[in-house]
């Protein structure tokens, strides 16, 4: 009497978890915005306030300090995210100019890449066999596999300058509230900043794991840091100027 072999069934995959958008392009910007417009304008600000300057001085140093340094930080944002995302594109070309030149090679090249990677040599082959087939799909996979891009979802310049203009004036009109209702010294502003650097830290922490203590800290003390070295220096030049 034969056996017979059992019946396999194919099962779809359990979905157990979703995947933080690592990709897009707007969270480094933005967090690296809100943070460095907390830092900048509260240390501005302490080192025209270290130097004798009047509210009305520290107020109207806090709004120019907000507003270049947004269209600064869109700036380089936007320039440094589209030279890369151009630089990727022609790359991607000349990819998909290998593959119409000189297909088997690079079928070759895509079975080497997956035989490194521990799929044994026939299984290789007939992968990038049968991925090589449809020509948009084949350059995608090189694009992926050679460049470790993904071409189908390249983070936008307007993105990544967007963002980082807004979280910059976010962050950098903090340490402007206090003089904006009403205050006449520094103390305030530097609290405020304390505690948005804080909180902003604390943030971060949500997307990289660390403690909410950790990250709120180091960033506290990095701000702190920034903003007195600039307040002893406004002092400093205030005082022999």
């Amino acid at each position: 009497m034969s056996v017979s072999e059992p019946h396999l069934e194919r099962v779809p995959p359990e979905h157990h978890h979703d995947h933080r958008d690592v990709t897009g392009g707007w969270m480094r910007p933005a967090v690296f915005g809100v943070t460095d417009g907390l830092v900048s304008n509260t240390a501005l600000i302490a080192g025209v306030a270290g130097g004798g300057a009047s509210a009305h001085v520290a107020i109207l140093t806090g709004l120019a300090g907000l507003a270049a340094g947004a269209f600064s930080m869109a700036t380089g944002e936007y320039t440094s995210v589209a030279s890369q995302t151009e630089l990727t594109r022609a790359e991607i070309e000349v990819e998909k100019a290998e593959i119409a030149r000189v297909p088997k090679a690079e079928q070759a090249e895509l079975a080497a890449i997956y035989r490194s990677r521990g799929v044994d040599e026939a299984t290789a082959h007939e992968v990038a066999r049968q991925l090589s087939v449809d020509p948009e799909t084949v350059w995608r996979v090189h694009a992926r596999e050679e460049l470790g891009v993904d071409p189908d979802d390249l983070p936008s310049p307007w993105v990544a300058a967007g963002s980082s203009f807004v979280a910059f004036g976010l962050g950098a009109v903090v340490p402007l509230l206090p003089y904006l209702f009403g205050a006449r010294t520094l103390l305030l502003s530097v609290v405020f900043g304390g505690i948005a650097l804080f909180a902003a830290g604390a943030l971060v922490s949500r997307f990289t794991n660390r403690t909410v203590l950790y990250s709120g800290t180091r960033q506290l003390v990095l701000g702190g840091l920034a903003t007195g070295v600039t307040y002893l220096i406004g002092q400093a030049v205030g005082g022999g100027v």
